[in-house]
């Protein structure tokens, strides 16, 4: 590990020295490029570099412990007690910051949610989720963009997709790519029994154009009128986009924008984040035996947590965590079960010793 810091700081040093060269600073794409490696490893330089100044003072105390005055020794029992403590810290730490990272956390993401079985009940829970993963958004300082809402009768949400700008988005919020199940007494139910319902959730990292090519003869788009609230422009234009990616067979629909122009920019943005999705998918899949558990792994396939309204409880089924306290949940104080999901696949890496390539 000590050898992989050592070239980590001895990078971190070249780079801060390329700031100060014409030819790096002139050219903005690589400049930008230097920035960013700059940031990555900085927490980790800084670590490593309280780490050496605690390693120095514990063979400075030992050193002074050997001495024959009194005083000196007290004085150096407690800088080495304090020293081996900072010493044993930032060993830890650093084993964490070396540990791979996903190449997505820093992007912004797209969050689609589908009712699934349990008809109305389902809808009504899906707009629930949008509520609640909306108001976790603001709470963090995020923003919220529409992209595409597919509404019932009764107020629910058949599916909705929606962008979350901003910064580590995509590493809090992936885990909550899976299958979640609600347990109350629906709107509908005249007899108050308890009903289950289940509601699946995709979080797809936000990807550019150059991450993911699309062949426009592989694509039909379709226009047309737009269906839904919307007061007088609603069926006077056909502003609502349609688009069909034929290999994969991949549908998008986007009618939130009175703009045809902004309508396609948007379905072209879940299209790539789809199929971008779907690759990813693929190379999971080839690491699936050693990922046994559902954290980290983005499977949708499996129920990941149920809310149960009558108990007024929520359980996440892959680390064995239940909290009572749904009704903050469900107002987006969703911040107990991230952070412990994040821990959890922290420690599942750290008992793998993984560690990321720099």
């Amino acid at each position: 590990m000590f050898d992989k810091l050592r070239e980590i700081e001895s990078r971190f040093e070249q780079i801060e020295v390329s700031f100060s060269i014409p030819e790096i600073t002139g050219d903005a794409d690589r400049f930008r490029e230097m920035m960013k490696e700059h940031k990555k490893l900085l927490p980790i330089v800084q670590k490593f570099r309280e780490y050496k100044k605690a390693k120095d003072t514990v063979e400075e105390a030992l050193l002074l412990l050997e001495s024959g005055d009194k005083e000196l020794r007290e004085l150096a029992e407690e800088e080495l007690a304090e020293a081996q403590e900072i010493v044993a810290s930032a060993e830890k730490e650093l084993q964490i910051l070396l540990l791979p990272r996903d190449p997505n956390d820093d992007k912004n993401v797209i969050v689609e949610i589908r009712g699934g079985a349990g008809g109305e009940e389902s809808a009504l829970f899906a707009y629930d989720l949008y509520r609640m993963y909306s108001m976790y958004a603001a709470a963090c300082g995020w923003k919220t963009e529409l992209l595409s809402l597919n509404e019932t009768e009764l107020g629910g949400f058949k599916e909705v997709s929606f962008s979350v700008y901003g910064e580590s988005a995509y590493s809090k919020l992936k885990f909550e790519s899976g299958v979640h199940r609600v347990q109350r007494v629906p709107q509908t139910e005249s007899q108050g029994r308890i009903h289950t319902s289940t509601v699946t959730v995709a979080v797809l990292p936000e990807v550019e154009e150059v991450e993911v090519a699309i062949n426009p003869a592989d694509l039909i788009i379709e226009t047309c009128k737009s269906s839904g609230a919307g007061g007088q422009h609603i069926n006077k234009t056909e502003s609502a986009i349609r688009i069909i990616h034929k290999p994969s067979g991949i549908v998008v629909e986007c009618q939130e924008e009175r703009s045809q122009f902004k309508n396609k920019d948007k379905a072209m943005k879940l299209l790539r984040a789809r199929l971008y999705d779907i690759e990813k998918t693929k190379r999971d899949s080839e690491i699936a035996d050693e990922r046994r558990r559902q954290v980290g792994t983005g499977d949708r396939s499996e129920r990941i947590r149920t809310y149960n309204f009558p108990q007024g409880r929520v359980t996440d089924h892959r680390i064995g965590l239940t909290l009572y306290t749904l009704d903050t949940f469900m107002n987006g104080r969703i911040d107990a079960v991230v952070d412990a999901l994040i821990s959890a696949d922290t420690a599942e890496k750290l008992s793998r010793g993984e560690t990321q390539n720099i």
